[in-house]
């Protein structure tokens, strides 16, 4: 993971407004002391915490406001790791594409001054017990799930903070509509970031031929003859599954981008989520 620090030195994470708390909306810096520290005032919303009403400003102003703390006054981000056995690709660089990402987008929210915390996708949602230190720290991620990104909110969902920056990294590559997955990502979040890490194997055809296909899901087989008919089909397909993923993306207010796991070596390679609005320079 120590090449994703290095990779996402000169990045940081790009904060949207509404994730931005303190007074004027400017963000607050992390300084030492307790989680438990006071840091500002916002207005009561359903579902708030009524031990936190401050009752001497409603009998001032006859308004609901509740106190913050420094836990939720910084930005967060919730980094969502897809967990299945397809982001470990046998004789592809994807496993090692995705924790450089995630090492990426770690940094960059330290460079943001954000907590960030690492969700796991596998047996549904698990934090990873030290995945709020850097990234070269992490361990006990294993990428051996055989249920989809649906599935897997319907086995534990993850409980991701109110008005924090949500990332997904997952190759999305699982049937069906993209629209409950956005959905269920975007409730209460200032932002979702979805980046699709495909493999150059999965970007392009195989080569023509015979060819027998192995499901890395549940471990099913078929045989196929390649030709340029097939090969177009391909393309096809995944261009009309990646358009899917745009439009749902368009319609959540989710920001999408797709890089290649073979291409993240350097800086420059990052250009896409910078493109994207996700990644600034640090």
């Amino acid at each position: 993971m120590i090449d994703g620090e290095q990779l996402g030195a000169r990045h940081a994470l790009a904060i949207p407004p509404t994730a931005l708390a303190g007074v004027g909306g400017a963000q607050l810096a992390r300084v030492p002391g307790s989680s438990i520290d006071f840091q500002d005032y916002r207005e009561y919303q359903p579902g708030d915490d009524l031990r936190r009403i401050d009752w001497s400003i409603y009998a001032r102003t006859d308004r609901l406001t509740v106190k913050l703390f420094r836990e939720e006054v910084n930005p967060h981000l919730d980094l969502i790791l897809d967990g299945s056995r397809s982001m470990d690709l046998e004789g592809t660089a994807k496993i090692t594409g995705l924790l450089r990402l995630a090492g990426v987008f770690a940094m960059a929210a330290l460079n943001a001054r954000c907590t960030h915390t690492l969700w796991l996708a596998r047996d549904g949602f698990r934090k990873l017990p030290n995945g709020s230190d850097r990234p070269a720290t992490w361990d006990g991620l294993t990428f051996d799930g055989q249920r989809s990104l649906d599935e897997e909110f319907s086995v534990a969902p993850p409980k991701l903070r109110r008005q924090g920056i949500r990332v997904l990294l997952s190759d999305l590559l699982w049937p069906g509509n993209p629209q409950l997955t956005l959905r269920r990502l975007a409730e209460g979040a200032a932002a979702v970031y979805v980046v699709q890490l495909l493999a150059r194997d999965d970007a392009q055809p195989p080569a023509r031929g015979n060819l027998r296909l192995l499901d890395s899901e549940n471990d099913s087989t078929f045989d196929v003859f390649i030709d340029a008919g097939v090969e177009q089909r391909y393309r096809d397909a995944l261009g009309r599954h990646q358009q899917s993923w745009h439009l749902a993306c368009r319609q959540a207010g989710a920001r999408l981008a797709t890089v290649i796991a073979e291409d993240l070596a350097t800086p420059a390679s990052l250009r896409p989520l910078e493109v994207a609005q996700m990644l600034t320079p640090a």
